[in-house]
C-alpha cells in the first residue's frame, strides 16, 4: 500500500469517527448547557466558591466572571511555578524564573499551552498535575461558555441574561471534559502512553552518557491537551514523543480528541438556536476549509522534489517514521486549525508551503473547526460579516437567526477582527526592528523571518505550536509572548459577550421572502470565502515576505 494511499484510508477512518460521535455528543452538550439540574459534585463546587448557579448574568457580569477567574488562576499558577523547589514531587527540579513563569501562567489559562522551556527538565509532578494538567480543564471550559453564552444571545429575545458563568464553567468541566478526558486516558494507556509518578531513572547509555527519564501522569495530560485543544507536552517533544503518543492508532485518535468538541458543538449551536439546519451549515463551512487545507498539506509535503524526496517519498525531514507524511500532515493542519499548537512533527522543517499552510491555519482565526468554544463563536463571527456583506450587495439591512445586525453589531465584529492580527503584526514589526529578538532566530533570511511571524501569530491566536528554530526563551518574547497570549485570548471575548448582549436584548424579526437563506450551501460557501479573503488581505504581505519567498524559492 503506497504511503499515500494509506493517507487517504486514515483521513477517511477520522471522518467516519467524528460523523458517528457528532449527534450524540453535540445533543449532549446542549443538554448539559440547557438543563436546571444541579448534580451533587457540582453543588458542592458552587457553595465553595459561593456561587448561585441559577442567577442569571447579563453581559457585564458574565465577562467579570470570566476575567475574575482567568485572572486568579494565572496567579495561583505564576505561584506554584515559582515556590517549585519548595513543593513536593518536584523531582529536584528548581523554582521557574519570574519571566518564564509569567509566560507559562498566562499561556495555559489562555488555552495556549505555548511552551518555552523543556518541560521533562523543568516541571515536577506537582506542577505539571495540579498546574498545567487543571488548568487544561479549566481554560477549555471557559471557552465552551463564551460560547455558549454567544448562542443563548442569538437563541433569547428581549432580555440581556446569557446564563450563569459559574454554571457554565463547572458543567462544562464535571459533565462534559471530564468524563471523556477519563476513558480517552484509558484508551492511550492501552495504546503505550505512560502513566504514573516515578521519578528520574537512567535508561542506558548513550555516546559516552547516559540519559534519563522521568515519568508521570502523561495520559491523563495528554487527553485533555488535545480533547481540550490546549497544546501543553508532558514532554519537550510533545506528542512527538513515544510516551505521549506511542504509534499510528494513538496519533489517530488524538486528531479525533482535537477536533471532537469543535465540530460537535456546530450541532449545539443548530438544536440551543432551534434550527439543526444553521448547525449545518456552519460545520458545513468549518468542514470545506479544513479537508481543503489537510489535501493541500498533503499534496504539498508528498510532493517529489529532487532524488532526497523521492527516496524518502516525500518530504520526511522533521517527521516520525512511525507516522509518516500522512499521519503527520493530518496533525500538523488539525493543530493550527484548531487552538491546540500540540506536534507530532517538526513544523520548520516543513517543505516552505507546508509551514505556510499552518501558519495560515492559525490567521484564519483557528474557526474550522476552531478551538473549542473559541472557534465556534469565531466562526460565529464571520457569519455575521458575511450576511452584512450579502446585505451590501442586495441593499437590504442584513439579519442572522431573527436578529438585526445593525451598527452596534458590526462594529463589535469588526473590533473582534481586527485584534488579533493586530497584536500579531505589530508584535512581529517591533521584534524584526529591534537588534536583540533578532538574535534568537536559528535561520535568516524568509525562514527566519517565518519563526517570528509564526511565534506571535501561535501566541496571539492562543495556539502555542512553534517553529522551534526560535529561541523563545528569553526575557522579550517570554514578556511579550505572554501579553499577546493574553490580550488575545480575552479582548475578544469582552467583543463577544458585548456582542451576545446585544442580541439578546433585541426582538425576534420576522422572516420574510427577502431574508438570506443562512442554512443553504449557498450561503456556506460565501461564510468561506469571506473567511479566506478577510485572512487573504490581512496577512498576505507578511506571508508574502516568509513562507511564499520561501516556497517559491526551493
Amino acid at each position: 500500500m503506497s504511503p499515500q494511499v494509506a493517507g487517504l484510508l486514515q483521513l477517511t477512518a477520522l471522518i467516519a469517527a467524528l460523523a458517528l460521535a457528532y449527534r450524540p455528543l453535540g445533543d449532549y452538550m446542549a443538554r448539559v448547557y440547557s438543563s436546571e439540574k444541579n448534580y451533587r459534585p457540582e453543588k458542592w463546587i458552587y457553595k465553595a466558591i459561593g456561587a448561585s448557579p441559577a442567577a442569571e448574568m447579563r453581559w457585564p457580569s458574565y465577562l467579570r466572571g470570566v476575567l475574575a477567574f482567568s485572572a486568579v488562576s494565572v496567579l495561583f499558577l505564576y505561584l506554584m511555578q515559582r515556590v517549585q523547589g519548595s513543593l513536593p514531587g518536584s523531582l529536584g527540579f528548581s523554582s521557574i524564573d519570574p519571566d518564564q513563569a509569567f509566560n507559562t501562567a498566562a499561556s495555559f489559562v489562555a488555552n495556549t499551552n505555548w511552551q518555552s522551556y523543556y518541560g521533562e527538565q523543568a516541571m515536577g509532578h506537582v506542577v505539571q498535575t495540579g498546574g498545567l494538567a487543571v488548568q487544561n480543564f479549566l481554560s477549555a471550559a471557559v471557552g465552551m461558555a463564551v460560547a455558549v453564552a454567544l448562542v443563548r444571545g442569538f437563541a433569547r429575545s428581549r432580555t440581556g441574561e446569557l446564563g450563569n458563568f459559574w454554571a457554565d464553567l463547572v458543567r462544562g468541566t464535571v459533565r462534559i471534559l471530564i468524563p471523556i478526558s477519563v476513558i480517552g486516558a484509558i484508551v492511550l494507556v492501552a495504546c503505550g502512553a505512560i502513566q504514573n509518578f516515578s521519578g528520574i531513572h537512567q535508561v542506558g547509555q548513550f555516546m559516552g552518557g547516559t540519559q534519563e527519564w522521568n515519568g508521570g501522569g502523561v495520559a491523563s495530560q495528554e487527553v485533555i491537551k488535545e480533547l481540550g485543544t490546549n497544546g501543553g507536552g508532558y514532554f519537550n517533544a510533545n506528542s512527538a514523543h513515544p510516551f505521549e503518543n506511542p504509534n499510528p492508532l494513538s496519533n489517530l485518535f488524538e486528531i479525533f480528541l482535537i477536533l471532537l468538541i469543535p465540530f460537535a458543538l456546530t450541532r449545539t449551536f443548530g438544536r440551543m438556536v432551534g434550527s439543526l439546519k444553521q448547525g449545518y451549515a456552519i460545520l458545513g463551512a468549518m468542514a470545506v476549509i479544513w479537508i481543503g487545507f489537510t489535501a493541500l498539506m498533503m499534496w504539498t509535503e508528498f510532493a517529489h522534489r529532487g532524488p532526497a524526496f523521492e527516496i524518502a517519498g516525500g518530504a520526511m525531514e522533521g517527521k516520525e517514521t512511525r507516522f509518516g507524511i500522512a499521519g503527520s500532515s493530518i496533525f500538523a493542519v488539525a493543530t493550527t486549525l484548531t487552538s491546540t499548537g500540540a506536534v507530532n512533527s517538526f513544523h520548520s522543517s516543513y517543505t516552505g508551503f507546508g509551514g505556510g499552510i499552518t501558519m495560515l491555519g492559525m490567521q484564519l482565526g483557528e474557526i474550522a473547526p476552531g478551538g473549542v468554544g473559541s472557534g465556534l463563536y469565531g466562526m460565529l463571527i464571520m457569519a455575521i460579516i458575511a450576511v452584512f456583506i450579502a446585505g451590501l450587495m442586495v441593499g437590504r439591512t442584513p439579519e442572522y437567526l431573527g436578529k438585526k445586525i445593525g451598527t452596534r453589531q458590526i462594529k463589535l465584529a469588526a473590533c473582534y477582527i481586527l485584534v488579533t492580527p493586530a497584536l500579531v503584526l505589530g508584535f512581529t514589526a517591533v521584534a524584526m526592528a529591534l537588534p536583540t529578538p533578532a538574535d534568537s532566530m536559528t535561520n535568516s533570511g524568509a525562514h527566519g523571518f517565518s519563526e517570528i511571524l509564526y511565534a506571535y501569530t501561535s501566541g496571539a491566536n492562543n495556539n502555542g505550536s512553534a517553529f522551534a528554530g526560535l529561541n523563545a526563551d528569553t526575557q522579550w518574547f517570554n514578556t511579550t509572548i505572554g501579553i499577546a497570549m493574553l490580550l488575545g485570548r480575552f479582548l475578544p471575548m469582552v467583543f463577544v459577550l458585548a456582542l451576545a448582549g446585544s442580541l439578546a436584548e433585541q426582538k425576534p424579526v420576522p422572516e420574510t421572502a427577502g431574508t438570506l437563506r443562512t442554512d443553504k450551501p449557498l450561503y456556506a460557501g460565501l461564510l468561506v470565502g469571506t473567511i479566506l479573503i478577510i485572512t487573504g488581505l490581512t496577512y498576505f504581505p507578511a506571508l508574502a515576505l516568509g513562507p511564499l519567498a520561501e516556497g517559491l524559492a526551493s
